[in-house]
């Protein structure tokens, strides 16, 4: 019934509100917008009618939760970083009838998924930040999805992305894209220190194991990046434990997907993290190498997986 029509994994480095503002800082992440913007043109051009956002900025510590609320309307500092996203406002509609049909499907292949259409929680700045760029005239409705999973097994994280895959194809009547919001090393610069970090890796072994996962990405090498994902989610210091990434894989087919990534913003640095905007291409395959839940399984079935 529906179509899948877009994928890509984003930043959201919130320089790139700083960077609207008068200051030394202005313009300084035009580059990431511009990849926003041009994403946000895909999207139109193919027809999405609603965005879900696999959001690393969204901590939970119990299954998984879907934010798909009829509107979304408000005025957004950061706890984080509040002198970086101060008083942003937003607007934005939202997708019920998506988020419990994803929810659905997510429970009946055995992960375990909360759809809240009924709430006063809000998207946090993962998904509010490329809505900015990609939504300012709210074309398209947004879902946000939690992905900073403190408790929880990228297996499960992977089946989650395949079974909304699955809702959209099989009982949505509508065209969606996904994005996994969240960076690719996440090794914030020590206090004190971030001013120098403003443009950099904050290692130069991170900087060069990030560099090497997007070359993966580019070269279609999607067996060997899906067995090293969780560790490089460990010793790469990935955001929200790279639970964004495994569910945008999964989505994809997970190890069977077979198409190369189409980077829009090359790698950058920021604050100590590694950043890029890059699209993966919607092809058909059967799901069979996505990974079943936790649950049914032994631990070994995605080495290192057992928790992080």
């Amino acid at each position: 019934m529906g179509k899948l029509a877009l994928a890509a994994k984003i930043t959201h480095v919130p320089s790139m509100y700083l960077s609207e503002l008068d200051g030394p800082q202005k313009g300084f992440r035009q580059k990431a917008i511009d990849g926003h913007i041009e994403i946000g043109r895909r999207c139109r051009e193919l027809g999405v009618d609603t965005i879900v956002v696999f959001d690393t900025h969204w901590l939970v510590n119990a299954n998984y939760h879907i934010n798909c609320g009829a509107h979304f309307k408000g005025n957004y500092t950061s706890g984080e970083l509040p002198h970086f996203i101060s008083n942003m406002k937003f607007e934005y509609d939202g997708n019920p009838e998506l988020g419990k049909l994803l929810a659905a499907e997510c429970n009946a292949q055995g992960v375990e998924t909360l759809a809240h259409d009924k709430t006063t929680l809000d998207p946090e700045y993962g998904t509010l930040v490329p809505m900015r760029y990609m939504n300012e005239d709210r074309h398209f409705k947004v879902i946000s999805v939690s992905a900073m999973c403190t408790v929880h097994y990228l297996n499960d994280s992977a089946r989650l992305g395949w079974a909304m895959r699955k809702a959209i194809e099989e009982h949505y009547d509508g065209t969606v894209a996904i994005f996994a919001s969240g960076s690719l090393s996440h090794r914030f610069a020590q206090n004190g220190q971030a001013p120098k970090f403003a443009t950099k890796t904050w290692s130069p072994f991170l900087e060069r194991l990030d560099h090497s996962v997007v070359r993966m990405w580019e070269n279609g090498e999607w067996e060997d990046f899906c067995e090293m994902l969780p560790e490089y989610a460990v010793k790469g210091h990935g955001e929200g434990f790279m639970h964004d990434t495994a569910m945008l894989l999964g989505a994809l087919g997970w190890s069977e997907y077979d198409q190369k990534a189409e980077v829009l913003t090359p790698y950058f640095g920021s604050s100590g993290t590694g950043q890029i905007n890059a699209v993966f291409p919607v092809s058909q395959v059967s799901g069979d190498k996505v990974p079943a839940p936790q649950a049914s399984v032994t631990e070994s079935f995605i080495p290192g997986s057992s928790r992080i």
